[in-house]
């Protein structure tokens, strides 16, 4: 069986290839306020089934993180009706898989399945939402698991502080965005039982959730047994978010921070940027591509190849629906300091603050961001996601097919400004990312 969902996954990333420029897609409100969002592909037998809900870190309270994160486990425990330990066994059994994934924004559970058991999937998306069990022997048990989970990908992970955003706290003073995504371990292992039910009771709700459907299925039907398995789920009063306006940052910052599972130092220059909802983080995309994508890159053609000064460079934004994080990042090669690798950042910084990108860097910028898009809507699951997200998070579920649009569009004055607005070095925290002794 598992050969078998291989080869439909294979299957279905070369149907949707041919047609990734254009994702037609259906989306509606259920009585309850449950969003719902078709796309409709026959071209491979497999279907995905997504359910997104409007949570993630920042919603939590203060003395109570780490929620989010831990129902993404806990809802797979099982239901009144799908026995604790048999979630994946029932989508192994019938030739599915499924995950879950979590940010400060949002919580997202999917599964693909062959077509012919999409009612399955569905009906199992529905009892996680309606009768999930949450009692204490399942609080219990994924706290072991979230645990381990923190111990092996995060706390024993080089530079994961970096990768898992844990060093945001040096970036935002006030916004929840500075919590560790994952939140704090002792204030799960406080947590009651209560306060977890609580929690889902808070959040977990048709009117704070998109279901969407891609792949392989017929409307009418697939529209039928939408309404038989959520429409019944009764809409709750949906908590007011708290409004927190992070203030711009005005003088450069400097610490330090420490990771004993790393050799070698890095130095991290951080931004708050704007949401994702805005243009100008599509300009620190492309700004993004232009400095570290590849080997042709700026910083790593200059610091790597060249100059022989680093090991590694990188720049990276963390794209997120209230402010995001832009990163500019080094290690450094042999006996080059930090304020050496700092100096040279600055200069490529520099130039695009003050220099026009030639046509040639700005076509290369277009070609590596339709070949990224062409790859995220290879396959059901990519355009599942991509769906619910731009939905929930931007506000327009047709961004999906806006996206080359946008970039495309983007002027090289476009990125000068926007370099030299986000990347002044009043706006940024300099981190020094240093060994720790064990």
């Amino acid at each position: 069986m598992r050969k078998r969902v291989i080869t439909l996954a294979s299957a279905l990333l070369v149907g949707l290839s041919a047609n990734a420029q254009k994702v037609e897609f259906e989306e509606y409100d259920l009585s309850n306020g449950m969003h719902v969002i078709l796309h409709q592909d026959n071209s491979a037998p497999v279907v995905t089934v997504g359910v997104m809900y409007h949570v993630g870190s920042k919603d939590e309270e203060t003395g109570k993180t780490g929620m989010a994160h831990f129902y993404e486990h806990l809802l797979f425990t099982g239901t009144e009706n799908i026995g604790r330990g048999e979630w994946s066994k029932i989508q192994a059994a019938n030739g599915g898989t499924g995950n879950a994934n979590t940010n400060w924004d949002r919580t997202y559970y999917y599964e693909t399945f062959p077509s012919n058991n999409l009612q399955l999937g569905l009906w199992m998306e529905s009892e996680r939402l309606l009768h999930p069990i949450i009692d204490q022997k399942a609080v219990d048990t994924q706290n072991e698991v979230v645990k381990e989970e923190k111990r092996q990908r995060m706390d024993n992970a080089p530079y994961g502080k970096i990768i898992y955003g844990d060093v945001y706290n040096h970036i935002f003073d006030k916004h929840n965005y500075g919590r560790p995504m994952i939140g704090y371990i002792e204030d799960l292992d406080a947590a009651t039982l209560a306060e977890f039910q609580d929690f889902y009771k808070k959040w977990y709700m048709p009117n704070n959730a998109v279901l969407v459907v891609a792949g392989d299925f017929e409307k009418k039907s697939t529209k039928k047994l939408i309404k038989d398995y959520f429409e019944s789920i009764p809409a709750r009063t949906l908590s007011k978010r708290d409004n927190v306006v992070e203030p711009e940052r005005t003088q450069e910052k400097r610490v330090k921070e420490y990771d004993s599972n790393i050799q070698l130092p890095a130095i991290l220059l951080a931004h708050k940027t704007p949401s994702m909802k805005e243009r100008d983080s599509k300009v620190l995309d492309v700004i993004s591509t232009i400095l570290s994508n590849g080997k042709s890159s700026r910083l790593y053609k200059k610091l790597v190849d060249d100059k022989k000064k680093a090991l590694q460079v990188f720049s990276f934004a963390r794209n997120l629906e209230e402010h995001s994080v832009y990163n500019i990042g080094a290690i450094p090669l042999g006996k080059t300091s930090l304020d050496d690798l700092i100096k040279e950042m600055d200069e490529e910084i520099e130039k695009l603050q003050t220099e026009l990108i030639s046509d040639r860097d700005l076509q290369k910028v277009r070609n590596k961001f339709e070949n990224q898009f062409v790859a995220s809507n290879s396959s059901a699951q990519g355009i599942a996601n991509s769906l619910a997200r731009n939905y929930m998070l931007v506000g327009d579920t047709n961004q999906i097919n806006k996206e080359l649009d946008v970039i495309n569009s983007i002027t090289k004055e476009e990125i000068r400004a926007v370099a030299k607005k986000y990347l002044a070095k009043n706006r940024r925290v300099v981190i020094e990312y240093l060994p720790k002794k064990k």
